[in-house]
Formats: C-alpha cells, structure tokens, sequence
C-alpha cells in the first residue's frame, strides 16, 4: 500500500501537482484512518490530502486509478445487476460474449435506461476485449484503443435514443427536454469512463503502473501551451482564470499595501521617544499611499497568438481593480483601442467575438506586420503615456518579414515609465525565421517566456 502512495505521490509531481513533503507524510497518516480495503475509502482520503485546488482533481483521479485499480471492476454496495434477466447475462462478461455487437448494444441501451452501472461496466468490458485492440508490451496510452471501442458502440446513437424514448408521449416542455438530454448524456459519459478505466486496467496488467501513467501524462490546465492548446484544454483554461484573476487581485493588493512604508512622522517619532528619555529607539513612519500604476496592453491578435493575447486581456482587465486606468490596443498589421470591447464582454470568447467584428488591428491585407503597429501607436498615442504608465506588449515578434522600426518602439519606450513583453513562442525560436524579439529587446525593461497561464500568473505577480 505503501509503495503504491509512493508511486502515485512520484507522478502527481511529475504532471506539476504540487506535493510538499508534509502533505507526503499526511497521505500515509491518513491511511491509518480508513480501511484499506474499501478502495473508494482509500481515494477520498488520499484525495483530501494530496489535492489542494479542485483543478488538479481530474489528475489525481486518473493516477488513481493506476496505481490502486489494478484489480477488474466488481458490483459495489447497494448496486443491482439486471443482467440476470438480460440474454446470456449474468453480471459478468461470460454470457455477454455470446451476443453479437448489435444485441450487445441493445442490452446496453437497456441497463443504461435502468441505471444499471455494474451491467454497463460488463459491456464495456466486453466491447474493450473485442475492439480495442490491445497488443501486450506496445508503448501507448489508451487514446486510440478508447477511440476504436467507442466508434464500436456509438455513444452519439445511444444518448438519440435514451432521449427519444424518455421523450415518447411526453409534452414538448423545454425543461424537461433539457433535462432528459443531459440525463442521457451523463449516463453515455459513464458508459465512456468504464470504457476508459477498462482500457487503462489492462494496460497496467501488462505494463505496470509507472509505465502507463507516463504514457498518460498530461499537463496542468495552468502547464498547457497557448500557442498549442485544443478546444477543450481552451475551456479547462477559461474555468482556470476567474478564480486565478480573484486570487491575484487580492494578492496584488496586499502587496501594494506592504510594499514599503511611508515617509518619517517626526512628530509621533519624537513623541514615542518621551517614553525612552528622548532617545528615538522606534521611528514612526506615515501611512502610505503608493499611487496606482496606469497600464497600456498593445496585444497581437493574429491567428497565430490569438488565444495567448485573449487570455491575458482578459486576466488584465479583470486586475484592472489593482490600476488607476487599463487601456488595450489590438493589432495584426495596424493597430485600433480595444478598451471597450473588452471591458463589455462577459468572457473570452465573446471579447474576442467583439474584436473580430469590429475588424480590429487590421490595416491592409491582414497579415502580421509589428512595424507598421508600433509606428501607428507611437504617432496616435504616445504622446498620452507618462512615467506612471507600464505598457505591455503581447505577441511573438513574427513581422512577415516587414520592416520592425525599432525606432518606434524606443519613442515608445521614452515617454513610459516602463515596457515589458510578453512571448508566447518557447525562448528557443527566438529571433528564428521572420522573429525580430532580438531587435526589440533593447528597449524593453524586460523579455519574458509566456507560454502557459503558470508563466502568466508569475509575471503579474512580479508586475505588481
């Protein structure tokens, strides 16, 4: 038991969950408080431990199940099996294989209409042993054996028809249409899990728990690339930000508030010092009062980094409490104020709607030109910044080839107080193929990797 909170400690760090040695040394103590043998027991423990942000709860339940799922899923606790009165059922996969997958597939439809969950977790099983085709010793993670027993049962097909027939005769309310749809879908959602949890059972009896969850690794929704991001670890990363845009917030705050102290309060210095015959053993300082920065954010939103740039426009705006004024300019080839577009928004997609339709940052034919953006906002607005004013600048420095016209950005830099700028792109592409961050580096306070909201997170707190 030991060796497997060992091995399932090892890999959480691994993936960059964050377990200190103290929480190490709880997750054994823990054990001491629960049976051992209820698995499920074991993982709330563990899981109360180990997991201190609800973000990292997906990784841990997938390490989990590699390292204490080893043995083949049995009929929990109060779960009754129909499979007693189903062709060739028995609770198990012994019957079932009898069946062909179009009779298999009914008795599926039907123990997923009965919420029959140990029925379900049979067929899976089943399906797996027929589909997924599992080769002993082949260096995979599951993705492509999960997809060819899912394409065998087809999910889509089954959530029409629990739909359909919960629908039968039954008046056309939107409610409760709405509900029988995510009824249906919850239970295919489960249907795939038991799949899923099949596929990586086998995969650990053949290759052992470490060998699979290397394969499985995955990064943290704040470890994914902006640059590389899929649709779904785009919305894992929207669920991300409002809490990481609170937190910071207040962090910033506290921050400003301590950040140093005020000016010598002679009078109450000399006054505490009547207690000490006149020796002014404790200076007393004013209260302080820093002045919030202003911040301007010119953010490229071409195809390339758009995520990137709506991300931390959206994160900026939501800090926009900790500055006296947040103004943002987006450019691809020109360049156009976007502040109010984005402060109107609700969320990313829909600023990033907003943008598009306004046509901003486009001047010509589209197409990244940093030049021409840097020279438009040094010839409109620059003139409008002042020492109080940090500018930020998003983007990978990619110009197509265009002219860069540092000049424009050092006119930039003069009138501000400070510049810094963020890159999406890993430091080792710089200044490959059209990059020119080489060129605009001098005349930047600094140059930061910006690649995940990690890095994003590390730099607001330092801008702060």
């Amino acid at each position: 038991m030991l060796t497997a909170v060992e091995g399932l400690i090892a890999e959480l760090r691994s993936t960059g969950v964050p377990v200190s040695v103290s929480s190490a040394v709880d997750a054994a103590r823990s054990l001491e408080h629960v049976d051992v043998l209820d698995r499920a027991a074991v993982q709330v423990a563990l899981r109360a431990v180990l997991v201190k942000t609800t973000d990292h709860l997906p990784t841990f339940d997938t390490v989990f199940d590699l390292f204490f799922g080893l043995r083949a899923p049995e009929a929990q606790d109060g779960e009754k099996s129909s499979g007693a009165g189903l062709p060739g059922g028995g609770g198990g996969g012994g019957g079932l294989d009898d069946l062909d997958d179009l009779a298999l597939r009914e008795v599926l439809l039907r123990a997923m209409r009965n919420d029959d969950a140990t029925m379900v977790r049979a067929i899976a099983g089943v399906f797996v042993e027929r589909h997924a085709n599992l080769v002993p010793g082949q260096p995979v993670a599951g993705t492509f054996n999960l997809f060819r027993t899912l394409r065998a049962i087809d999910p889509d097909a089954l959530t029409t028809r629990l739909v359909l027939e919960a629908q039968a005769g039954a008046s056309d309310d939107p409610l409760r249409t709405r509900l029988v749809l995510e009824q249906a879908e919850a239970r295919v959602e489960g249907l795939r899990l038991a799949a899923e949890a099949e596929i990586r059972r086998r995969l650990v009896a053949d290759r052992g728990a470490e060998a699979v969850a290397r394969t499985l690794r995955t990064p943290l929704p704040e470890d994914v690339d902006f640059l590389t991001a899929s649709r779904e670890q785009v919305d894992a990363l929207r669920e991300v930000l409002r809490p990481l845009s609170r937190a910071l917030a207040a962090r910033l705050a506290e921050r400003r508030r301590h950040k140093r102290r005020g000016h010598l309060d002679f009078r109450r210095t000399v006054r505490t010092a009547m207690s000490t015959g006149g020796v002014p053993v404790t200076p007393v300082f004013r209260t302080p009062h820093p002045a919030k920065p202003r911040l301007v954010v010119l953010a490229d939103i071409s195809g390339s980094v758009a995520t990137f740039a709506g991300f931390t426009l959206q994160l900026v705006h939501a800090l926009r409490s900790e500055f006296s004024s947040v103004r943002s300019f987006a450019f691809v080839d020109g360049v156009d104020e976007v502040t109010a577009l984005i402060e109107e928004s609700d969320n990313i997609a829909d600023a990033g709607r907003r943008i598009n339709a306004a046509g901003a940052g486009v001047w010509l034919d589209g197409r990244s030109d940093y030049g021409n953006a840097l020279a438009t906002f040094a010839d409109r607005w620059a003139q409008e910044l002042t020492r109080r004013t940090t500018v930020l600048i998003l983007g990978d420095a990619r110009g197509n080839y265009h002219d860069p016209q540092e000049k424009s950005l050092a006119a930039i830099r003069r009138r501000a107080g400070a510049l810094h700028w963020l890159n999406p792109e890993q430091a080792a592409a710089w200044d490959s193929g059209d990059s020119v961050i080489g060129r605009y580096a001098p005349y930047c306070d600094t140059v930061v990797e910006c690649r995940n909201l990690r890095q994003l997170r590390a730099f607001v707190e330092l801008l702060g």
